[in-house]
């Protein structure tokens, strides 16, 4: 017996050991184990399992481009590789920011987090927010064909006022069955995955200040790498949905981004209306329609040189303002003024009030009518063009000139979307010597730059120039400080150098051989402040000059009827017997056959001028019916007094909101 119990008690202490270190293994994944793992400190761990979800995003843009091959069949081998090496940019983006309260959960320098129902609150908010993530991109995988873009915020809008989209879900489920079961296997296989790496125990080694010492510096490290990571890098701006114009044409961007991004870069965006003020798109059409025919009679190749001029308000110009300061007003721009007696001139208003919106206004004939950017919006990422764009085709060569560090106002990103070949900034300018220490390169020295650049350009070519020196603070150079006039405003001086340089730049073009086949506009982003009662008001506000300089003498003049930013494209191209249709929210300013007019929008209202009169109106009715007159617009409302004249404007506006609030919607911003 005494043996016999000794025998159990030594054979039970063995089998109680290989049951503590079976255990064990199973605890750490190791031999033996049913499900094998791995254990690391909570920050390897973390990294892993964002690494998994970051290479399951990458895997659906694959099968993303698979399932929509023929929209990307022109691309070549090496291209998809190069747009999938780029989206990682947009995805690293996309993940850092929606798994930021995972991030910070595990990161936070308190022994908390290795609690179990703490860490059971953190692993479960990962799971359901990167479910979420690439449900959201399978579900474009399918939703990409009827929008040719990527899904953004404003899918939410269509989902809360239901109608045919709720209609339309169930339909979708049912015929697109394959894609569910492909995203709830990307699911299960992240689940399986994650689940396999597990957060070791606080280490005992550090204890108590060291602790708290160590991890807080830890936290405040991962804590900037990942707003570097969802801000896409050191640059000036974060990257939204137009820098992926950086990397590719506009039609391949939904390639390049992935939905999550789309969606969170515009959530904070106020997102358009669809508009149906007018129920027959033949109705509708009737009224207004941007969509511009094809010309007949022969394509005439000129060059094109646009040149935007910073706060070029035309209270500035002498020429257009002769009747101020009782007739013995000079203005600030005796080359402009030179120049308004060879060309074709036009009085022309900016479409908005910031050099952020006045560019796609001027070259792609888009204004910004809402509360963002064009660039900066949801709509950023629909296939649009430009006038470089759209003759790129016929063999022509294209170049955008501004002297602003590269980056600003997004620029860059923007014209190569557009379908602008080069960009030149002060990167490529490369002499700071001549940088104003504020805004770029002084307009004087990088005017004579882009003259040399433009001689370069193969022709025949699009060539856009914007200056910056009549920025706030108005850098004058000070060898010029005692020999340009002042003004009653602060921006007059610097007005005057920027014409200086304009003044220089043409007598520097006009030696080139390319010269004398070229059209050349000159206008304004926006105005500055004005000084004059007019300029004040709510019309000369946006009054800007538009001058045309083109090749032959037949239509030089002073057109007085209104013109708008938007209006250059149509005319340009109008002049040059365009043989292509294409989408323009503006008219051709030479054409006599139609009543011209101009429309701005501002913090939810609309401004159409039109026939000497001024409608406001907020979307839904008219608010005011002014007519315009010298000093801006007279103080009587004429709504009631004139109905005939408020219904007529107030049907063609809502024709332009509707067709441009459904355009931008459904990706209608040019003719595919």
């Amino acid at each position: 017996m005494v043996k016999n119990s000794k025998f159990v008690r030594i054979n039970a202490g063995y089998m109680g050991k290989r049951v503590q270190k079976k255990g064990a293994r199973r605890a750490t994944g190791g031999k033996g184990s049913k499900l094998k793992g791995f254990t690391a400190n909570i920050y390897v761990v973390t990294t892993i399992k964002l690494l998994v979800v970051l290479l399951l995003l990458f895997l659906s843009r694959i099968l993303f481009y698979l399932f929509n091959f023929s929209h990307f069949q022109s691309l070549t081998f090496l291209e998809v590789i190069r747009i999938f090496v780029a989206g990682i940019r947009f995805d690293l983006s996309a993940l850092l920011l929606l798994n930021l309260p995972y991030i910070l959960m595990n990161s936070v320098p308190f022994k908390f987090r290795y609690k179990k129902v703490y860490q059971g609150f953190a692993i479960g908010y990962f799971y359901v927010i990167n479910t979420l993530v690439l449900m959201v991109n399978f579900i474009d995988i399918i939703y990409y064909r009827f929008t040719l873009k990527r899904m953004t915020s404003d899918i939410f809008d269509y989902m809360s006022v239901g109608g045919d989209f709720n209609k339309l879900i169930p339909q979708f489920i049912k015929d697109f069955w394959y894609v569910q079961l492909l995203w709830l296997g990307f699911v299960v296989l992240m689940i399986l995955i994650c689940r396999r790496f597990r957060v070791a125990a606080s280490s005992p080694k550090t204890k108590g200040f060291s602790y708290y010492g160590l991890h807080s510096v830890i936290f405040t490290v991962i804590l900037f790498l990942v707003v570097i990571g969802f801000r896409g890098g050191f640059q000036l701006r974060p990257i939204s949905l137009v820098t992926a114009g950086k990397y590719v044409s506009t039609k391949d961007i939904p390639l390049l981004l992935n939905t999550p991004f789309t969606i969170v870069k515009t959530f904070t965006h106020k997102n358009l209306e669809s508009k149906t003020y007018f129920s027959s798109e033949s109705d509708l059409a009737a009224i207004y329609t941007p969509v511009h025919q094809a010309k007949k009679g022969g394509f005439k190749n000129y060059n094109v040189l646009i040149i935007v001029m910073e706060s070029f308000s035309r209270e500035h110009i002498g020429f257009l303002n002769k009747h101020l300061d009782g007739g013995n007003y000079r203005g600030f721009t005796p080359v402009f003024d030179s120049l308004i007696q060879l060309g074709t001139y036009f009085e022309g208003f900016a479409n908005e009030k910031t050099s952020i919106t006045a560019i796609p206004a001027i070259l792609s004939s888009i204004p910004s009518l809402m509360d963002d950017a064009f660039t900066q919006s949801s709509y950023a990422g629909d296939h649009y063009t430009s006038i470089a764009g759209l003759l790129k085709p016929k063999g022509y060569s294209s170049a955008f000139f501004h002297g602003g560090s590269n980056g600003t106002m997004g620029y860059d990103v923007y014209t190569k979307a557009a379908g602008f070949d080069h960009y030149y900034g002060r990167s490529e300018y490369n002499n700071e010597r001549d940088y104003d220490g504020k805004w770029g390169i002084r307009d004087e020295e990088f005017f004579q730059f882009t003259a040399q650049r433009i001689n370069e350009l193969k022709q025949p070519f699009v060539a856009t120039l914007f200056s910056l020196s009549a920025h706030h603070p108005y850098y004058v150079p000070g060898k010029y400080k005692h020999v340009l006039r002042e003004g009653n405003l602060p921006i007059q001086q610097s007005i005057m150098y920027s014409d200086f340089a304009l003044g220089r730049f043409m007598d520097s073009i006009r030696r080139m051989p390319w010269y004398r086949n070229t059209i050349i506009v000159i206008t304004a982003d926006h105005t500055s402040e004005g000084y004059f009662p007019y300029y004040r008001g709510p019309v000369g506000q946006y009054a800007i000059p538009i001058l045309i300089l083109f090749p032959d003498e037949m239509n030089r003049g002073i057109y007085r009827e209104i013109a708008q930013q938007t209006d250059i494209v149509p005319t340009l191209l109008s002049y040059m017997g365009y043989d292509k249709e294409y989408i323009a929210f503006g008219l051709d300013m030479l054409d006599r056959s139609v009543q011209h007019f101009s429309v701005h929008y501002v913090s939810g209202i609309y401004t159409l001028i039109k026939g000497g009169y001024v409608l406001e109106f907020n979307g839904s009715q008219s608010l005011t019916l002014y007519e315009v007159g010298t000093d801006g617009m007279s103080k009587q409302n004429l709504l009631e007094t004139l109905p005939d004249i408020a219904s007529e404007m107030e049907q063609f506006l809502k024709a332009y909101i509707q067709q441009y609030n459904n355009r931008m919607i459904e990706n209608r911003l040019s003719i595919r």
